[in-house]
């Protein structure tokens, strides 16, 4: 299973849009969560969940075509869950061929971490990653607005409330190690049980966006082939392009 997650940027750099739309295909991401998006960026995914229109709340600084989170994925969606905030965070229950998982994509911050409105919303969002934890396997996944492993961009409180409300709801961040990364996938650690995790990452130049993307694989470690990721791609009639 491939998760991956980029902040576009609200498309800044539009005239590089086919750029843009081949990294997110070339991912090969089961489930991708775009954040600062818009809906010309038109990808090849059965299922497309994504917030309500920026527009309707800040009508004079988006466009029409912009919303804050997208979630694409491949996997049939078994329900909906409610967010603290319809433009801000979108959440689907996922049927995967590792278990039933809820994905959560979200923004932690959409005018940074330094506006009074962050420390607000973080603590929203870390109640709805609490509530939501204890239903099922949970993938917490988009703009965080914070950096693990260096002084990038982060607040310390922010930092501390996360780690702990990740570990208090069982969950693996998969990316703190990387560098001026402030883009995250955490994931329930019982759904990653017999996995071994890699991490990529791309437009390390910044030349797309002033976020750098980031995809996890997940693989089962009794089954070291890709036979199972091959037959979910063919089936699910995508990757044409390949």
């Amino acid at each position: 299973m491939r998760i991956a997650t980029w902040n576009v940027e609200r498309l800044k750099h539009k005239s590089e849009l086919d750029r843009i739309i081949e990294f997110c295909r070339r991912t090969m991401a089961d489930i991708l969560v775009l954040t600062e998006t818009d809906s010309r960026i038109e990808l090849p995914y059965p299922y497309c969940f994504q917030t309500s229109p920026a527009k309707e709340i800040v009508p004079d600084l988006y466009r029409g075509t912009e919303n804050r989170v997208s979630v694409y994925t491949r996997y049939d969606c078994i329900k909906e869950h409610e967010t603290y905030d319809k433009y801000t965070a979108r959440c689907v229950e996922l049927e995967t061929e590792q278990g039933n998982l809820i994905v959560y994509g979200t923004i932690m911050g959409v005018f940074g971490n330094r506006e009074g409105s962050y420390a607000r919303d973080l603590q929203k969002q870390i109640e709805d990653i609490g509530r939501l934890s204890r239903q099922g396997n949970l993938c917490v996944i988009g703009d965080y607005n914070c950096s693990f492993s260096d002084h990038y961009y982060y607040t310390k409180n922010g930092r501390e409330a996360l780690l702990q409300c990740f570990q208090e709801n069982h969950m693996t961040v998969l990316t703190t190690d990387r560098a001026e990364c402030i883009d995250h996938i955490a994931v329930s650690t019982a759904f990653l049980s017999d996995t071994e995790v890699t991490v990529e990452e791309w437009n390390m130049d910044k030349a797309l966006s002033d976020h750098k993307g980031i995809v996890i694989t997940s693989r089962n470690k009794r089954d070291k082939s890709v036979f199972s990721l091959r037959r979910l791609r063919k089936k699910a009639g995508v990757y044409k392009f390949l």
